[in-house]
């Protein structure tokens, strides 16, 4: 992690509008948070200014404050929400909620930026996007969940969907209960009303997957997905989907001709390249646009 993360922070823009407020100082928000007293604000100051530092540098120096403390007043400062640790609300996979400046969480914010940038190159309206891979255990729901808090942090309208109706697990990085989903939308028990919203992040909801059924390659295949897309659109400007393995099942495939777009991921020692290239060749026959391959570290 960079020793000073306020040299590394850029204000962050989405949708238009600039969510940096740039008249919030550190030493304030640190007094909020009760990590600084009126004679510690005072000790600071005077460090500062013998020294030429930035307040948050002379905090630290002075063993007042921490890294993770300076991490998430700066994170405060540009209205980057973000979780502290020990909040155990949602799952410690998401390295974007609990540490934004983590090298993990840039790479993740990277790939956002080039997801944007090839949809708006490419004139893409509607982002909708499947994070797919060939087999299991090669990070498809990490990926799906960090992606969407880092697009909701950006303050697009995003809905993370968890298409992946055999083995699901958003709802439980996310905490919130699974009993009605995406498959009781596909049978018609459900409507809208099955996405919640991810208290932690405003702009942030989950369809989860709900009940198992016995048969989801013909419920991902029914024209209600499309539908139920359609609908959404009214609400959301980013929707991402996480699937089940691509090399067992079609699910996915299902899902992408409907969504338009997908990311294949390949995990290091793990994803043999023939299985990503079979998979690729597949989703491109179909006419599904494959925006980029993730090689996940992770």
């Amino acid at each position: 992690m960079p020793a000073n993360p306020q040299e590394n922070v850029l204000p962050i823009e989405g949708s238009g509008r600039v969510l940096a407020r740039h008249d919030r100082r550190i030493g304030s928000i640190l007094a909020e948070e009760g990590k600084l007293g009126v004679e510690d604000i005072e000790q600071v100051m005077q460090l500062q200014q013998t020294n030429g530092l930035r307040f948050g540098e002379a905090a630290l120096r002075l063993g007042l404050i921490t890294e993770d403390d300076l991490r998430c007043a700066v994170a405060k400062q540009y209205d980057l929400p973000h979780l502290l640790p020990g909040n155990d609300s949602i799952s410690g996979e998401l390295v974007v909620a609990y540490e934004p400046f983590h090298p993990r969480a840039e790479e993740l914010r990277a790939l956002r930026t080039q997801l944007l940038m090839r949809w708006s190159k490419a004139g893409v309206g509607h982002r909708a996007l499947v994070i797919a891979s060939p087999g299991s255990g090669e990070g498809r729901s990490y990926v799906a969940a960090n992606l969407a808090v880092v697009f909701s942090q950006l303050g697009e309208r995003t809905l993370l969907v968890d298409a992946d109706l055999r083995t699901p697990r958003q709802h439980r990085i996310f905490n919130i209960p699974d009993r009605v989903g995406l498959s009781a939308v596909l049978s018609g028990r459900a409507d809208r009303g099955a996405v919640a919203p991810v208290r932690e992040f405003g702009r942030l909801s989950l369809l989860p997957a709900g009940a198992p059924p016995p048969n989801p390659q013909e419920l991902l295949s029914r024209p209600a997905l499309g539908a139920f897309l359609q609908e959404m659109w009214t609400e959301f400007d980013v929707m991402l989907f996480d699937t089940p393995p691509a090399k067992l099942y079609a699910d996915a495939q299902n899902v992408a001709f409907r969504a338009g777009n997908v990311v294949m991921l390949a995990r290091k020692d793990h994803t043999r390249l023939a299985d990503t290239t079979s998979v690729i060749r597949e989703l491109s026959d179909t006419g599904v646009r494959v925006v980029g391959t993730v090689f996940n570290a992770f």
